[in-house]
Formats: C-alpha cells, structure tokens, sequence
C-alpha cells in the first residue's frame, strides 16, 4: 500500500528556485563591481588612505534581464577616474 507522502508543486518551486538564483547572481555582480571600484580608488568605501587615487561619489541603478528575471545592478560612479567594467 502506496501512500503520498509529499506534494510538491512544480510552478511554485521553480518560481522560487528562479528567485533565489537571481537574488544570488544579482548580490555577487553587485560585490564585484564594488571589489572592482576598491580596486581602481586605491581604497575600500569609507576608508582613509593615503595611496588613494579616485572617490567614490554614490552609485548608479542598471537593469539586467536574465532567463531568470530583472536584475538591479548597482554601478559606482567615480571622481578622478573612469569605471568601466569589462
């Protein structure tokens, strides 16, 4: 004798599996193009240096559309240098 122990709903584990890789993709984009900004100021946020080349000045919003949906990127904006992210 058979008895159905779990039931699982197909549309709605995908729907969350697609949220959760997006969720991770977006936060790890958002720390490389942070980690990239340290790497060319010479300095981490808030930090005082004196080897320091550029600042900081905010972040600009950018959209990204996976297969898994919207993302939000956040892009430093730079004062005495160019960010540009290959």
């Amino acid at each position: 004798m058979s008895q159905q122990i779990l039931q699982v709903d197909q549309a709605m584990l995908e729907t969350t599996l697609d949220r959760m890789v997006r969720r991770s993709v977006e936060e790890t984009l958002n720390a490389m193009l942070d980690a990239e900004a340290d790497e060319i100021t010479g300095a981490a946020r808030y930090e005082r240096s004196g080897d320091r080349k550029a600042y900081r000045a905010g972040h600009y919003k950018r959209d990204l559309t996976v297969k898994a949906g919207k993302m939000s990127l956040k892009v430093p904006k730079l004062k005495g240098a160019v960010f540009e992210s290959a």
